[in-house]
């Protein structure tokens, strides 16, 4: 509470306005009242001497300061735009408003710059790096799951699982925020064109959350641009089933944006998994043959609307409120041969199993920002109430087919869970003069999650409890925080320190009284990012973060399914968090056709979460995550876009990486180091008549801990798209997985057991989508909430 305190009172102590003399700011748009960024602003006296200059930012907002006294010309000039003059007079101490600046477009520099001019894809920002999407074809088609395997250092497993740099402790954002989309496979049901930008975050600065040691990825939604109503409407059909229809809506005026989409997918799934386990049971081997064939089939609806109401130049409110529900309906079938070192078989069985499963999340958001007549001076609050719940229920009907035919008891399982989740922040920019910032602000959040679950085995009574599982846990997490940094420039030098302090309380108990416990963690995170500009093409950067990563819920439930007769994943309520500490050099040189990106970074982890698999007294595998004592990563990444002709893109990335374990849990020696890297190429090639076409092949090198061994993991994406109708219509198809190439295989090594596991989630995917728009280009979309201060 100390080192929160100190934060606080630190804050409290930063006045929020300072006298500035001679200053003059005011904010840039073109029609229809868009903020312009990147506009040089001049400032000049007579003689054509130029007494000051500075550059719009992201808002369209400019500001000039420690200006002398006299009377100047002030012009605006951005290429595309025709440049503006304006006399003005400045008197000492005065601050200037020049109000809002109206840009005209240049038609003939227009043509000029549209022929010859492109903006980068990826530019290194001084906390982030940022790759901008859009213009592949496959991240126009499928969901933003899809669009995340083509940015770099980013990579989705076939079960969905979101990585950075081979490391799935990532915290994934939204308009720089937590939201119920990137909660379970709603990222599934977001189109990937309404994507503008994915910012990569690997050593996150102090205003961020603590959370996720590997660091943030920031996913950046395209804005409405147009006033009056606006939209698209988008139409999947996919084999297997993948049936995808979303509306979107926007109305836009001086005062008032209404936005609305609705979404619905209608998927199917065909998974393949099968195993070889050897294992010793009173010193005779046992040998198990296994496979499972899978059939899932999602139902899903997603409800997103709001509104952002400008109350006046200075003060925005924006409410919405978004709904993702999802009805699963899955079927399984398990065979299992056992045999002896012969190979004869002992005897086999057959377990088929249907489970329901019904989830609803829902979320309301409430954003106010206020900004001031100091140019870049701005107050954001922020609250959000998420409340979701979920009920699923299991079938299981097991058979002995030999030696003897029998059928076995019956066995239903059931889980519930629902949470109720609150948050508020506040946070203040208060530039200090033209090169320096000052960022401070503070952050609640409370969340309450209810889980029930049951199993029950069929007898000649009725239904009883197998193994004692009838169980209520509650979680209770509140985590309070701080934080307050200051960002500067001094000539090509860009600087940004920062302190954050997290206070968290968890509470965990449940009905029998077997798992209570109380934690409490109090940390300091300091941040720090420094970037070097050579010169417009070359910049260099290293930055420094310390972060935490929380166990996930389902780390920490200890209930688990029946589905399987020989293996089980079970949570642990005594996990632990892990901290990390991260160090990273990058630099980025853009040629006229080659941009290049390397990166070295080095991660010291403590308290690292692993997995831990063993067998119990009845001979079943349990999987459970546990602490351990370290690890360490240190890697080097390449990021290489050649451009070598108009129409020819290629994109190659190369994540190479050392990493070291080391700790121990019961019997199991966790201690191991290994070698492994990541690679990816894209080529794209863009034809005549809007019509492209992209090839992406990914690829993930043998990986092992001391328990597990992964092999080597590639696949194939292809997809080609034709725009028509003046850029009204997008015709897209697509093949994802092609040849079916993504197959995860491994091994579990014990010390009298081995098991080797084959899974294929997700069969190749064929799909064709048709976006309309109205009203938009096609390079726009309908506009999600307000970003207030998500930017």
């Amino acid at each position: 509470m100390k080192q929160l305190a100190i934060i606080f009172f630190t804050i409290l102590s930063v006045q929020y306005s300072l006298a500035q003399k001679g200053q003059i700011t005011g904010i840039i748009h073109e029609k229809p009242a868009v903020p312009v960024s990147y506009v040089t602003v001049t400032l000049k006296e007579s003689g054509d001497k130029a007494i000051a200059a500075g550059i719009s930012d992201s808002k369209g907002i400019f500001r000039l300061e420690s200006i002398p006294a006299g009377n100047y010309t002030i012009s605006y000039s951005l290429a595309g735009f025709q440049t503006i003059s304006r006399p003005v007079e400045l008197k000492s101490d005065e601050v200037i408003n020049m109000g809002t600046v109206i840009l005209e477009s240049d038609t003939k520099l227009l043509q000029e710059v549209s022929v010859t001019g492109q903006r980068s894809s990826v530019s290194l920002k001084l906390d982030k790096k940022v790759f901008e999407v859009g213009k592949d074809v496959l991240s126009q088609s499928g969901a933003v799951t899809d669009l995340l395997n083509i940015v770099p250092s980013v990579s989705v497993s076939p079960a969905g699982a979101i990585s950075l740099r081979g490391n799935t402790n990532v915290l994934v954002l939204i308009d720089g925020r937590r939201t119920g989309l990137t909660q379970g496979n709603a990222l599934e049901q977001v189109p990937a064109d309404q994507v503008e930008r994915v910012e990569v975050i690997t050593n996150p600065s102090s205003r961020f959350d603590a959370a996720g040691s590997a660091g943030i990825i920031n996913i950046i939604l395209k804005k409405n641009k147009r006033a009056g109503f606006s939209g698209q409407l988008r139409l999947v059909g996919g084999i297997p089933n993948e049936t995808r229809i979303s509306p979107s809506l926007n109305y836009k005026s001086d005062k008032l944006n209404l936005f609305a989409t609705y979404g619905i997918r209608l998927s199917d799934y065909v998974g393949l998994y099968t195993m070889k386990q050897s294992s010793r049971l009173s010193d005779t081997p046992v040998y198990l043959n296994q496979r499972q064939d899978e059939n899932r089939h999602d139902d899903a609806k997603l409800l997103y609307f709001g509104a952002d109401y400008k109350i006046n130049d200075h003060n925005t409110i924006t409410t919405a409120f978004m709904r993702n529900s999802t009805h699963d309906h899955d079927k399984t079938e398990l065979n299992y041969l056992y045999s002896n070192k012969n190979g004869v078989i002992d005897s086999s069985l057959s377990r088929n199993g249907e489970s329901w499963e019904r989830r609803s999340y829902n979320q309301l958001e409430l954003n106010y920002t206020k900004t001031f007549i100091k140019a870049g001076k701005k107050l954001t609050v922020d609250m959000q109430y998420d409340f979701w719940d979920s009920d699923k229920n299991w079938n299981l009907t097991t058979g002995r087919i030999f030696p003897n035919a029998a059928t076995l008891p019956m066995i239903r399982t059931n889980s519930m869970g629902k949470s109720k989740d609150f948050m508020i922040k506040t946070d203040m920019t208060q530039p200090l003069d033209s090169t320096s910032t000052l960022e401070f602000g503070l952050k609640m959040e409370d969340r309450r999650v209810n889980s029930d679950f049951i199993a029950e085995q069929q007898n000649s009574a009725g239904w009883e409890i197998i193994e004692q599982i009838d169980n209520h846990l509650l979680y209770k997490e509140l985590i309070g925080s701080a934080y307050i940094q200051f960002s500067g420039k001094t000539g090509a030098l860009s600087y940004q320190g920062g302190l954050r302090g997290e206070l968290t309380h968890i509470g965990i108990e449940d009905r029998s009284g077997s798992y209570t416990n109380e934690k409490n963690y109090n940390r300091l995170f300091p941040t720090l990012n420094i970037s070097y500009r050579f010169n417009e093409r070359a910049t260099l950067q290293g930055s420094y973060s310390k972060r935490i990563n929380r166990p996930r819920l389902g780390m920490i439930y200890p209930f688990n399914e029946l589905t399987d007769l020989t293996s089980r994943y079970v949570g642990n309520p005594n996990l632990n968090p892990s901290y990390a500490n991260v160090f990273e050099f990058a630099f980025l040189k853009n040629w006229k056709n080659i941009t290049f990106n390397p990166s070295f970074y080095y991660q010291h982890n403590t308290g690292v979460m692993e997995d831990y698999t063993f067998r119990n007294t009845d001979g079943l595998f349990i999987t459970m995550p546990v602490n351990i004592n370290k690890e360490t990563r240190q890697g080097f990444e390449l990021s290489v876009l050649y451009n070598p002709m108009k129409w020819l893109q290629v994109n190659t990335e190369l994540n190479a990486f050392h990493y070291e374990e080391q700790g121990s849990y019961q019997n199991q020696s966790f201690d191991y180091s290994g070698n492994t890297f990541t690679a990816r190429v894209s080529t794209q090639v863009k034809l005549k008549n809007k019509l492209a076409f992209q090839t992406l092949y990914n690829f993930r090198g043998a990986n092992a801990t001391a328990q597990t061994r992964a092999d080597a993991l590639h696949s194939i994406d292809i997809g080609c798209s034709k725009t028509f109708l003046k850029d009204r219509a997008t015709l897209m198809f697509d093949v994802g997985n092609l040849f079916g190439l993504r197959k995860l295989k491994g091994r579990t090594i014990g010390s009298d057991y081995e098991i080797s596991q084959t899974s294929i989630p997700n069969a190749a995917r064929y799909r064709l989508t048709l976006v309309y728009r109205f009203n938009q280009k096609d390079n726009q979309t309908v506009r999600q909430a307000k970003s207030g201060n998500r930017n």
